[in-house]
């Protein structure tokens, strides 16, 4: 009996001890602190009418010039629609689970859209394919933006389904306008005929005003490494801006004198972007133009002039939405 009782005892002895490391042990935590890299690709969902370049709406329209009368005449006319929020989106987001059903995430977004044909008016001679003139500009967005969101999942080990929706906070975007316009004429010099010849080339960045915008994502994590998850998700932004200010950036402007005789170049002129006025180049936006607003007076060649060409110019305030319905891939990093 002595001996039972004594083996019972150290028997109970030996079990208390595993219990007591047993519960010394802690099971692995939850990872908190992760970081995600992601990039896709938006398309359009509601196409618009792109804002005027200019003077120029948003239209493709093609006239046709009458040489025995002078007038030019519209052929064809059409509007130009679509979005900005076709295009490539880069992004890098870090996140916080709170616990294993809820996270919170900041993504820094930068997104390039794709090139869009803003407006385009070619004038070709009657009865002819000579063109007399052109003028087509084409407009993209560079744009960074930080998104706050909150992420819901329900929490699975290995094929993770979740949820994201918050906000979208513009930092940085630019409008990017390019510009080629030519056209051909003849003007008196010395009592004798000549072909003029002018090509223009510009570039201009809108300046957009500070707003906000919704991000709505549904995705699936799949874990293929320790700590390491591919991320697949379809989402929805929307994100409307108005322009603010425009700058002309790059301005080439040539026009040459031609003998018709031989086609020989009897001279040209030249103006750069420093040779225009502070009205050509820079331009503020409102919401209503009245007699007070800095407005076109005349134009001679490509040169325009304005009530106060010491002043920016004024034009009609223009919206666009950069947001989209797109897919993203990439990898997430849990610590």
């Amino acid at each position: 009996m002595k001996k039972s009782a004594a083996l019972f005892c150290a028997l109970c002895a030996i079990a208390s001890s595993q219990v007591t490391q047993a519960q010394d042990v802690k099971s692995p935590s939850m990872s908190r602190f992760y970081v995600k890299i992601a990039g896709g690709y938006y398309f359009s969902v509601f196409p618009g009418q792109f804002p005027k370049v200019g003077s120029y709406e948003p239209h493709d329209e093609r006239l046709v010039f009458n040489p025995a009368t002078g007038a030019s005449v519209t052929v064809s006319e059409k509007v130009l629609t679509g979005s900005y929020g076709a295009g490539g989106r880069g992004r890098l987001s870090f996140g916080w689970n709170i616990n294993q059903y809820i996270a919170v995430e900041g993504t820094f977004n930068y997104y390039r859209s794709k090139k869009n044909l803003m407006t385009r008016e070619e004038t070709t001679v009657i009865n002819t394919s000579t063109t007399v003139g052109k003028v087509e500009s084409h407009g993209y967005v560079d744009a960074i933006d930080f998104a706050p969101g909150v992420v819901m999942s329900p929490g699975l080990k290995k094929v993770n389904p979740y949820v994201r929706f918050g906000l979208v906070v513009p930092l940085w975007g630019r409008l990017n306008i390019e510009t080629d316009a030519s056209r051909s004429g003849t003007a008196a010099v010395g009592g004798q005929t000549v072909r003029t010849q002018l090509n223009v080339h510009r570039n201009e960045k809108v300046k957009p005003n500070v707003t906000l915008g919704f991000q709505g994502a549904l995705g699936v994590a799949f874990p293929v490494a320790n700590k390491l998850d591919i991320i697949v998700e379809a989402e929805y932004r929307n994100i409307p801006v108005r322009s603010k200010e425009k700058e002309v950036t790059v301005y080439d402007e040539t026009v040459a004198l031609i003998n018709p005789a031989n086609g020989a170049v009897i001279s040209t002129q030249h103006r750069g972007v420093d040779d225009l006025s502070t009205a050509e180049r820079h331009t503020k936006y409102v919401t209503t133009l009245d007699q007070s607003s800095n407005t076109p007076v005349g134009q001679q060649g490509a040169e325009v002039s304005y009530k106060d060409d010491s002043k920016p110019a004024n034009e009609l305030k223009s919206y666009i939405n950069i947001g989209g319905l797109g897919g993203n891939v990439g990898l997430r990093w849990r610590f």
